[in-house]
């Protein structure tokens, strides 16, 4: 078995994943909207399959590394279940967060977007809100269903979902904090005005501690803390993500 990683290079790792899913979000979501014309139907699907496509290879590749959750609702309820140590949690979340805004730069320079700019994308309402709520349980579920049952299919089951949940939901599925927080700072078709972040982040909040009080009566467990660089030892079936259109 490979050494596990010092907590730093794990969050290296964690840094550079979510900032590639950022990129991949907002840039797939600005060369779509570019390319369709203004068929925003098209520039969804374009937008939401190359985010599941990135998805599935940033969990195989960085899965066995940091655990690839690129999502602070996952750093959080895996810490919660004793899958991962507390102390370790707020050096994750911060990377996740600093890279998720690396991530919109690096989209921003890509496509020759010389600045930053607070979305005007309005995305607001108790629908949003229950969809952000639904996105984000559902993802959680299906990360520990899947690692449950099928380890190796992680990054697969993940995708899909996400995949589809651009579709199925009113919000398009964002179901991570770090990423709602990064897209207000995009004025481009992936992007979320300020001032409803704080009604997405209570409601993916709200789904994390849905899921982790449901599957706690469901699959009860007494898993013992884990040891720095757990993430890497468990590899891709404590993995995740999450984001959107």
């Amino acid at each position: 078995m490979a050494q596990a990683l010092s907590l730093s290079r794990r969050a290296a790792v964690e840094f550079l994943g979510t900032a590639l899913l950022l990129a991949t979000v907002v840039g797939s979501g600005i060369m779509g909207e570019r390319l369709a014309c203004g068929n925003t139907a098209v520039a969804l699907l374009a937008n939401s399959l190359a985010t599941g496509a990135a998805l599935v290879a940033l969990i195989l590749s960085f899965g066995g590394l940091s655990g690839a959750h690129f999502n602070p609702a996952v750093t959080l309820t895996e810490a919660a279940r004793g899958r991962f140590r507390w102390s370790d949690a707020p050096v994750y979340l911060a990377v996740q967060f600093t890279g998720a805004i690396a991530g919109v730069y690096a989209a921003h320079l890509m496509f020759g977007i010389d600045r930053v700019a607070f979305s005007q994308h309005e995305r607001s309402g108790m629908g949003q809100a229950f969809s952000e709520f639904l996105a984000t349980f559902g993802l959680l579920a299906i990360i520990r269903g899947t690692s449950r049952s099928s380890p190796n299919a992680v990054a697969f089951a993940v995708a899909g979902y996400i995949t589809a949940a651009y579709w199925f939901t009113a919000s398009t599925s964002f179901a991570n904090p770090a990423v709602t927080l990064a897209r207000s700072l995009t004025d481009t078709f992936s992007g979320i005005r300020p001032a409803d972040v704080p009604l997405f982040v209570a409601a993916q909040a709200a789904g994390a501690t849905a899921f982790f009080i449901f599957f706690r009566w469901l699959l009860p467990e007494h898993a013992p803390q884990v040891s720095a660089g757990a993430a890497a030892r468990t590899g891709r079936a404590e993995a995740a993500v999450a984001p959107e259109a």
